[in-house]
């Protein structure tokens, strides 16, 4: 059945901001009317980095006992958040009315339908001022997690502060708030309104904590995990890098929120694996290791990232480092401060890709006495490291998307080609955009 709203739709269709409107308004209501008519409970993640591999892990422990959705990638703006809790997936051409159509018939039969889940993993993002607060004029989530507050969209934002009082924002609409001790500065806690609120991290002062038993970053992490609902658990994390076990540590604390038992949440945090381009290790050519962090990049993940790459026991390591996008008048300044955390006796080489990373990160490693090679392109940069390759190198590949995709500089780097299927960005849309941004550089490699 077609909608009063749908025939004001088809009537303005020229008009792009009217139809995203009413596109808008129409998924919210039907997202808003299945929490009504089901009542799952709704986790959302949100914060600067980290969303989506919180998304995962928590998902993962909780379907040691619930029926879990979670949708796949990303989908956290206005109009994607409603489709990933109804568990519709998103139209590939989003100017199509006969697309949103069967959306919407898809909705209806959705609400319609018995129960699916018992509980939904939702992240929301944000691009500027407002954004989060927008999700709660039609969400009330029984337990928000808020992953870090980190420079993001400066352009937008302007301040650090600016960005705590978004990420936080989701405080005001939630029944029950989790927030990282560790990337979290105390000073922003006035942001938070609400006194509904636990801790998680590294750090032993948060309420849910994990003590770490001494290990080398590739051999996965073992310890306990703490918290006031239990005895201190055993778990073993099959993860590398501080910041993968503390969406572990999240996941567990939200688990125990909603009701696991220990056993459980210890069985469940085993189960995290690392997600596609976030710390995933890849085998590479002549017997080397990559790390694949290349999904993106900002401050907090390249200084996490950089940090266990040069904690690593190996005879050689190289990082690749894609610009950092979306920081506005803040770039020069972060690039830089970062730079400055590369360590010449611990990194063979550094290699950036990328306008800002050759422009500020390199000079500023450089000056650091680190060797710096500066390529336009991930091809360039891959084809240069591959001639690098030793036995035994750790090799880290961090990058963000438009003119970085580092991802593709890790097709010339792996050991088995069928691995390129783990790698981030590799639909048909995804590659046509890589090849208009650089088509003289494929072609070069293709020669």
């Amino acid at each position: 059945m077609i909608t009063k709203n749908f025939v004001i739709l088809l009537q303005n269709v020229y008009n792009k901001n009217m139809f995203k409107k009413l596109i808008q308004k129409s998924l919210q209501r039907y997202a808003k009317k299945y929490l009504k008519t089901h009542s799952p409970q709704l986790i959302v993640v949100t914060g600067s980095v980290g969303k989506t591999s919180t998304k995962i892990a928590i998902a993962t422990v909780l379907g040691e006992r619930y029926r879990v959705r979670m949708q796949d990638g990303n989908h956290n703006t206005e109009m994607s958040v409603p489709l990933a809790i109804l568990g519709i997936e998103y139209p590939e051409d989003i100017r199509s009315v006969g697309a949103w159509i069967s959306v919407f018939q898809a909705a209806r039969l959705r609400i319609s339908e018995p129960k699916d889940v018992d509980v939904i993993v939702q992240e929301l993002g944000t691009d500027r001022p407002g954004d989060v607060g927008h999700f709660g004029k039609y969400l009330k989530p029984d337990v928000a997690v808020v992953t870090a507050v980190s420079p993001e969209h400066m352009e937008y934002f302007g301040s650090i502060e600016a960005v705590a009082k978004e990420e936080l924002a989701v405080t005001k609409f939630s029944k029950y708030t989790i927030i990282n001790r560790d990337d979290i500065d105390e000073s922003y806690a006035a942001y938070a309104t609400t006194n509904s609120i636990s801790t998680y991290g590294l750090d032993e002062k948060a309420e849910y904590h994990i003590e770490l038993d001494v290990s080398g970053p590739l051999e996965g992490r073992m310890g306990r995990l703490i918290t006031p609902d239990w005895d201190p658990i055993s778990v073993n994390l099959q993860l590398i890098g501080d910041h993968s076990v503390k969406a572990a540590v999240a996941a567990g604390s939200v688990a125990a929120k909603l009701g696991l038992s220990a056993e459980q949440v210890a069985v469940g945090m085993a189960k995290i694996t690392a997600v596609p381009g976030r710390m995933q290790l890849l085998s590479g050519a002549n017997e080397t290791c990559i790390i694949d962090d290349s999904y993106n990049s900002s401050p907090l993940a390249l200084s996490a990232a950089l940090k266990t790459l040069q904690s690593i026991d190996a005879p050689k390591r190289v990082a690749i480092i894609g610009s950092m996008n979306e920081l506005g008048g803040y770039s020069a300044e972060a690039h830089q401060k970062i730079a400055e955390l590369c360590d010449p006796s611990k990194l063979e080489f550094v290699v950036t890709v990328g306008a800002d990373a050759g422009t500020h990160f390199a000079p500023a490693a450089k000056e650091r006495g680190c060797q710096v090679k500066v390529c336009d392109s991930p091809y360039e940069a891959g084809g240069f490291v591959r001639g690098l390759l030793e036995p035994g190198m750790v090799v880290l590949v961090k990058g963000s998307q438009n003119r970085v995709f580092t991802e593709e500089s890790i097709k010339i780097l792996l050991h088995d080609i069928n691995d390129e299927q783990k790698l981030v960005r590799q639909s048909p849309s995804w590659m046509r955009k890589k090849q208009s941004q650089f088509q003289a550089d494929i072609k070069d490699t293709d020669d």
